[in-house]
């Protein structure tokens, strides 16, 4: 048991510094019980298929933070205010906040079952200034506690980049960044997504592609400027954002 503990341990040091991150042992501690918490609750409610240890480290918790491999993205990002949008099991906002702890995360999830989960992980890993909320972006979007009130706005979600930016856009002040991780074939959605983005008041500022060192994991890092407010009819009602993206 110990030796695997210390192996797991040393997995997650080595592998995070491919990336140029050295984490201490506070937080390997804390990634490692992320870790069996998303396997023992993945057993009750649905928060992953991938329940693989050394998996779990890559395409979870590694790829979460592969923003440190961005050109355009600075160190400084993170000590803001940021909202993850459908952040799910805590991707990637959990992973970020435990890398770099200065920020004010808020995780937004329309399954209440994961927010449950969510605020277990918060409170066994000791993270402060994380709040998790049980709701739709396209309603929180109109709430004034909440619309235009971010700095940085993240989301790995599935949803088209079309749809992603009415969910994600309208939490931003204006100057705020909005990073969506895509996979790293999206260049047609991308390009696709130019006309919304606009109509949402964002600019593009860059598209960013690299494959995690060691493997074949590739990802389009997107970012996102918000230059104008978001007209107020957006987002518009549950469902219509997926339905019938802006194009």
């Amino acid at each position: 048991m110990d030796h695997n503990y210390m192996e797991k341990n040393q997995y997650i040091k080595e592998n995070f510094e491919k990336i140029g991150l050295s984490l201490d042992e506070k937080q390997i501690g804390q990634f490692l019980n992320y870790s069996e918490m998303l396997v023992e609750w993945n057993q009750k409610i649905n928060l992953t298929a991938i329940t693989d240890f050394e998996d779990i480290v890559w395409k979870h918790f590694i790829d979460s933070v592969s923003v440190n491999l961005s050109k355009i993205v600075s160190r400084e990002t993170w000590n803001k205010k940021i909202i993850d949008v459908g952040t799910g099991a805590g991707f990637p906002s959990i992973p970020l906040k435990i890398v770099y702890p200065e920020g004010k995360y808020t995780l937004l999830d329309s399954l209440n079952k994961r927010i449950g989960f969510l605020q277990e992980v918060i409170k066994s890993d000791g993270l402060k200034n994380v709040t998790p909320v049980h709701g739709r972006a396209e309603d929180f979007g109109h709430d004034p506690k909440y619309r235009e009130q971010y700095d940085v706005c993240i989301s790995r979600a599935v949803s088209n980049l079309s749809t992603l930016s009415e969910y994600c856009i309208p939490f931003l002040r204006k100057g705020g960044i909005f990073i969506a991780y895509k996979s790293a074939d999206s260049d047609t959605e991308i390009a696709e997504a130019s006309k919304a983005i606009k109509v949402f008041g964002g600019e593009m500022i860059g598209v960013e592609k690299f494959v995690l060192p060691g493997k074949e994991i590739g990802r389009s890092l997107v970012v996102i400027k918000k230059v104008t407010n978001t007209p107020k009819k957006y987002p518009r009602k549950a469902g219509m954002p997926s339905k019938s993206p802006i194009r």
